[in-house]
């Protein structure tokens, strides 16, 4: 059917030359190649065209299954350890035991701890993607297409296919890449692509620039129009050449269908379970040969070693950490923030660079009337008030800069609207590059008012309005003149210059040849302004730590502008040409030092991010265009704002539903915070049990008996994880949150070296106070003078003591290791942990004397004890706080 059908197929994997290659076509010859016509396709090619290319819609990668969600909510380094201790515990207490000493309880107290962390998790981010899908606008988009045998109708976006004719018009998102065929006055947006804030001008075939072909950029083509760009003033009759996955943004969006490497957060998880890992590694088989040698009994110190094991595993720190993350995504919906991924809240906290795109993202991407000034660059309002008589009563299409004249002027001058009549116009051409309008007042007098490029201004223009006269436009003048606009254009305002001439000739014969021997009166600068509390959020993120760098399609020039009225300290820039001459060594130190990188690629970006990221930096990138997404793909975290296009909201982790940016503050505060409390539990935790099984390890050496039952151990912990719980809504530090905190594996092992060890003097003191004096002094006789109930009464005793006393010291010393100032005078807990704590001690003491308590093992402890274990206590903890401020004092952090 086609002539072309082997260059259609190469349509599918369209390539930049391709599209050059279209670009440098005539009329004639493109629509040749796309075997099409003027008139457009028939029914029968478009059948056919849609079996070859498919639709033309962009594929986003495959959708996560629920059971795919499922298993990663469940499958993690700790749950995964937590599900062999299970396993061996199911086969060891319940499989391979007689029916009457089966004993599920550690099956079912780890089972009940990974179920529950699990399913908070896929809770949590089942309804936060439900969240983000109902963002998307549920409408159907379509476009005006050109058929043979229809003529012109409106079809769905995804019906287009190679070779359609497509007529767009001010407002429509252009539906496919497009040659541009026939046009006028066409300004397109193409920001989400490029980052540019200006819109650009396109033009047919015939106006082609003779140095068109020099340009290699594909976007910088002004003949070419690419999907997902927006048209901003005029009309354009364009032919598509190409659709879905073929486009430009369709190549972009396939570099995010990789899988994400291992954020900060991941990675961290990591090292903390490897950590445990190697300590259990070395703990289990020292505890459990030293007991089998010293014991006899194998399989009771194989038991013994497997709750070891089981002591050494903060059980409950996936259902903590999981718990503290939907914690901070709950507080962030309050503000109006979608938290995408739970785990990227702590990556949030512990980011110390966020990247930025400046279009749309710092700024409002809505170009705004700056300043209006007489040739000198002086404030006048004269200046303004010509201007706005010329975009008022021009009837051609208004464009950017016509908009933001009327909008900033209001009803100001709605005066003029009476007192004055249009007489004629000479409308916009992209020759001239200036409108011009003829106007009449009420006493006659008659005013043809110009405006337009200032090179052009120039041209027309014999006289100047000076110091308040009309005086010859010299040349010293006219570099005068160039001098302040080139100013103006260095710091990032686009200046259109406004002439006028008084009494011009009889109207209704008005044509460019009357505008000449103008008198230039000044002229306008426009800008595309920062968004609201921007320079506030920029001196906030300078103050919790975070190194502020924008990366942009747009011009060094205008990015510069931007960064100084937003307060940015601009070290060094960057343009995306130099860094295509850079390798990665030189690039990795440059980074460091540079600010602003200006006239990015979206690969350029992405390779930004990544090489922050291997020199160590945890990166966010906040972006809203399809130009930002491959960056935020490759980030630690990824957040995009209200406005952005889809594909910046499916690849972001964390969407800002406000304008707000102040909001970002807000995420880094809650990140912080989540982050702090996770380490408390993991850090006080892995020393409080590493120092225990220390005990128990020095306890199997010389002890007749087990120090602890595997079972009094299991129940030790989960009376421990359960007061931990309410850790989440602990109290931070207003120190803590100032910087920012990453993963520190190596902290965690000192963390447990130094204090760990410092419980087991207590826990030794305790096991001679229960061995010596309380033992002896309940059954009038030591142990070894004993037998038979007696004896196993005493060993209850014994461990009754210690489990008590490991409960208090264990649940105490967190008040201790929680914050590296004085516990409860320079900082408090808060109410639900200090309440929780100290439900799980009364429990914990209260059990010997319960039913529940002697199913476990346990006797009840003699009044004696407590005098003791209160001068444990106190002891302990004087101690604790010492050794905790020598371990700042050399590490220079507690956690």
């Amino acid at each position: 059917m086609f002539k072309n059908i082997g260059i259609i197929n190469t349509q599918k994997t369209n390539t930049s030359e391709q599209f050059l290659k279209y670009s440098d076509m005539n009329i004639d010859e493109l629509l040749k190649t796309l075997d099409t016509s003027i008139s457009g396709l028939n029914e029968d090619d478009v059948k056919v065209k849609k079996e070859i290319f498919g639709s033309n819609e962009i594929a986003t990668g495959k959708k996560e299954t629920v059971l795919h969600k499922l298993f990663t909510a469940f499958v993690n380094p700790f749950n995964v350890v937590l599900m062999v201790l299970a396993v061996v515990s199911l086969f060891t207490d319940v499989l391979l035991v007689s029916p009457t000493d089966r004993d599920p309880s550690s099956v079912i107290i780890i089972s009940i701890m990974v179920l529950i962390s699990g399913i908070l998790r896929f809770v949590q981010e089942w309804r936060s993607e439900k969240a983000s899908e109902e963002l998307k606008a549920l409408v159907k988009l379509t476009t005006l297409v050109e058929r043979k045998d229809t003529g012109r109708k409106e079809i769905p976006i995804s019906d287009l296919v190679p070779g359609d004719i497509v007529h767009l018009a001010a407002g429509d998102i252009v539906p496919a890449d497009v040659r541009v065929i026939k046009t006028k006055d066409l300004f397109i947006d193409q920001a989400v692509l490029t980052g540019e804030s200006e819109p650009v001008e396109k033009f047919d075939n015939l106006l082609q620039s003779k140095s068109l072909k020099d340009i290699k950029n594909p976007l910088d083509r002004n003949n070419l129009a690419f999907m997902g760009s927006n048209i901003v003033s005029g009309t354009a009759t364009c032919v598509v050449i190409a659709t879905g996955d073929s486009t430009y943004f369709g190549a972009l969006s396939k570099t995010l269908t990789s899988k994400r490497e291992a954020t900060s957060f991941e990675k961290g998880v990591n090292s903390v379970s490897w950590i445990l890992i190697r300590f259990m590694a070395i703990m289990v088989p020292v505890v459990f040969f030293i007991n089998g040698f010293t014991k006899g009994n194998w399989l009771e110190a194989f038991l013994f070693g497997l709750s070891v094991a089981v002591g050494l595993t903060p059980e409950m720190l996936p259902m903590i950490v999981t718990t503290n993350l939907a914690k901070g995504a709950v507080a962030m919906s309050k503000k109006k923030t979608i938290v995408k991924r739970l785990s990227s809240m702590q990556n949030f906290g512990a980011m110390d660079v966020l990247c930025t795109d400046k279009t749309g993202t710092l700024t409002k991407n809505k170009i705004v009337l700056e300043k209006y000034m007489d040739v000198h660059g002086n404030e006048d309002s004269r200046v303004l008030r010509h201007a706005y008589i010329n975009s008022y009563f021009q009837t051609g299409l208004k464009n950017v800069m016509d908009r933001a004249i009327l909008n900033h002027v209001g009803e100001e001058f709605s005066w003029i609207q009476s007192n004055y009549e249009k007489v004629d116009e000479i409308p916009f051409d992209f020759t001239r590059r200036r409108m011009s309008v003829v106007v009449k007042d009420r006493n006659g007098k008659t005013q043809l008012i110009t405006k337009g490029a200032v090179e052009e201004m120039l041209s027309i223009s014999k006289f100047a309005e000076y110091h308040g006269e009309v005086i010859p436009l010299t040349e010293e003048l006219r570099k005068e003149i160039l001098d302040t606009v080139n100013k103006f254009n260095s710091e990032g305002l686009r200046v259109i210059a406004v002439a006028q001439k008084t009494n011009p000739p009889v109207e209704g014969v008005f044509s460019s040849d009357d505008e000449s021997d103008m008198v230039l009166i000044g002229y306008l600068a426009f800008f595309d302004p920062p968004k609201d509390n921007v320079e506030e959020v920029v001196r906030t993120l300078k103050d919790y730590g975070i190194n502020l760098k924008i990366l942009t399609g747009d011009n060094d020039g205008v990015t510069v502008a931007i960064a100084k009225k937003v307060g940015l300290d601009i070290q060094n820039i960057l343009l995306g040409s130099q860094l295509d001459k850079m390798d990665d060594n030189t690039l990795k130190e440059l980074v460091e030092k540079t600010t602003i990188f200006a006239k990015l690629t979206p690969e350029h970006k992405a390779r930004i991010v990544k090489i922050l990221r291997e020199n160590g930096h945890v990166v966010g990138f906040m972006g809203d265009g399809i130009n930002d997404a491959p960056a935020m793909h490759v980030a630690d975290v990824a957040i995009s704002v209200d406005n952005a296009v889809d594909i910046a909201k499916d690849t972001a982790d964390i969407i800002l539903l406000e304008k707000d940016l102040l909001v970002l503050e807000n995420g880094v505060v809650e990140g912080r915070k989540i982050f702090g409390n996770i380490m408390k539990y993991i850090s006080i935790t892995a020393s409080s049990n590493f120092g225990n099984m220390f005990s128990v390890l020095v306890a199997s050496s010389f002890l007749p008996f087990l120090p602890m039952q595997p079972l009094q151990i299991l129940f030790l912990n989960l009376t421990y994880d359960l007061s931990m719980t309410l850790i989440p809504w602990d109290n931070m530090d207003k120190e803590y949150l100032e910087k920012p905190r990453n993963w520190d594996a190596s902290n965690i092992s000192k963390f447990m070296i130094w204090l760990g060890p410092t419980s087991s003097i207590f826990d030794i003191t305790t096991y001679a106070l229960m061995l010596f004096l309380i033992g002896p002094m309940t059954f009038g006789s030591s142990y070894f003078m004993l037998s038979g109930t007696l004896r196993d009464n005493f060993v209850s005793l014994f461990q009754t003591g210690w489990f008590v006393e490991s409960l208090w010291t264990q649940t105490m010393v967190v008040y201790m290791l929680r914050t590296e100032k004085i516990p409860f005078i320079q900082s408090l807990p808060a109410i639900p942990l200090l309440l929780s704590t100290l439900t799980a001690i009364v429990i914990g003491t209260i059990i010997p004397y319960t039913a529940f308590g002697k199913q476990l093992g346990m006797l009840p402890l003699p009044v004696l004890y407590f005098l003791f274990l209160a001068i444990t206590i106190f002891s302990y903890l004087a101690l604790s706080q010492f050794v905790k401020t020598k371990f700042i004092n050399k590490y220079g952090t507690l956690l």
